[in-house]
């Protein structure tokens, strides 16, 4: 099988925009950091300001601004319909998931109502016009299973942006909601499992043969465990609704499906890994592998907390689970992505533009010099490594926050070495 089979790069989007999502995201990694190295409360219980300002630095700052560049690439590239009005809409929602992010931050910190009004305001109308425009393009796009991936992510992140609308609401002063534990859950699982999850795994079928050189996924697991994990997720959701008996029962069972869904993800992505064709070391490579086994510890966590009501009822328990989810398992995976997707585009525009020939422009790998690479990942491994130890020793998480603020800055100085070498080779951003 080509990796490359129905890919459309003619129809690439100027470099220019996903790339100052790309930039943007190592910035709020830097500011989560400053809030674990600063603010000893961060690590102590998950419902603290200072966490709640920190999960969402990672997950919309860190995390949405990178996957909502990589759609703004993948949708023309694999899905082969641009988005409408391409500019426009990178404009907008990089300003507004900037700025709403921030404003979202402070009103956690603050508890000011008119800083979670105005991320309100902007991040709903920045992601909204975003997803619109995802919509009309994923409407139109030719069924695979990383389209289905694209669509079942964009679907959950609609239905997390609504979730935490209406929660960020309520803090503003707003009439309390009905259900909001409930609401909570469902907004933590479709942000977490739904948005983050579902996307990671869509466009894993296209870019872990490709650019780890693997075999492809298996067509049958292709098929049907992104819809499955979505209608388990639904499930999870209506759990609420039921009586009593029924509920535990529910909620255990939608549990297990889902433990057994990102199980088979992880063990099959570890198998394929194990069988790529070129053996050059590669931190990329690297980065899926500890995303992967971050994955399986999450299960196994989650598994504990089913056989051990004290330890589910812990502090530590959903700290560590975040943790290993959010740090181990999607930072990992996305910051091994932004190593391949920016110095490949670097490339391809730098090719495009110039019709250069061979060895006239780095290649792929001389956009970033790999002893960098290397070194980030190794401080990034020891910052997820302290982080889970400061989950049980929270006075200790001014270490994992510096560690992580360095794994930060060198990120963004790797991607800026790779912007600079794609200027100076004389490539264009309009």
């Amino acid at each position: 099988m080509n990796p490359q089979a129905g890919l459309s790069f003619e129809q690439a989007p100027p470099f220019a925009l996903p790339l100052r999502f790309f930039l943007t995201a190592p910035l709020f990694l830097l500011a989560a950091a400053g809030l674990i190295a600063f603010s000893p409360e961060t690590l102590a219980s998950r419902w603290t300001p200072q966490a709640l300002a920190l999960t969402h630095a990672l997950t919309l700052g860190f995390l949405s601004m990178t996957m909502l560049g990589a759609l703004l690439q993948l949708l023309p590239v694999v899905a082969g319909t641009p988005l409408r009005a391409p500019r426009r809409v990178a404009w907008l929602s990089h300003i507004a998931l900037t700025a709403g992010s921030l404003a979202l931050m402070t009103g956690f910190l603050t508890a000011a109502p008119v800083a979670f009004g105005v991320g309100i305001v902007l991040l709903g109308s920045g992601l909204a016009v975003f997803l619109a425009a995802a919509a009309i393009s994923l409407m139109r796009a030719v069924t695979s299973a990383t389209v289905n991936g694209m669509r079942l992510a964009a679907i959950s992140l609609g239905i997390t942006l609504l979730l935490g609308v209406a929660l960020a609401l309520q803090r503003t002063g707003g009439r309390a909601l009905p259900a909001v534990d409930a609401m909570l859950a469902a907004h933590v699982s479709f942000g977490l499992l739904g948005w983050v999850l579902l996307l990671v795994i869509g466009v894993a079928y296209q870019v872990v043969p490709m650019f780890q050189i693997t075999p492809p996924y298996p067509p049958r697991l292709s098929r049907w465990l992104i819809g499955t994990a979505f209608v388990l997720l639904l499930l999870r959701a209506a759990v609420p609704l039921l009586p009593e008996p029924a509920r535990t029962a529910a909620t255990l069972l939608t549990g297990i499906g889902l433990a057994a869904m990102i199980l088979t993800f992880a063990l099959v992505t570890l198998r394929l890994q194990s069988r790529r064709r070129r053996k050059l070391p590669d931190v990329t490579l690297d980065f899926w592998r500890v995303g992967m086994l971050s994955l399986i510890a999450c299960v196994a966590v989650w598994l504990t907390a089913q056989f051990s009501p004290a330890w589910a009822d812990s502090n530590r328990y959903p700290l560590l689970l975040g943790v290993l989810f959010i740090g181990g398992f999607a930072v990992s995976v996305v910051s091994g992505m932004l190593y391949k997707i920016v110095p490949f585009l670097a490339w391809f525009h730098l090719q495009a533009q110039l019709q250069a020939r061979a060895g006239s422009i780095p290649t792929m790998r001389d956009m970033i010099a790999g002893r960098w690479a290397r070194m980030q990942y190794r401080l990034h491994l020891a910052a997820c490594a302290l982080l889970v130890a400061a989950t049980g020793w929270p006075q200790q998480a001014w270490l994992a926050g510096g560690v992580l603020a360095l794994s930060a800055l060198l990120l963004e100085w790797n991607l800026l070495s790779a912007t600079r070498r794609y200027v100076h080779h004389g490539g264009q951003f309009g």
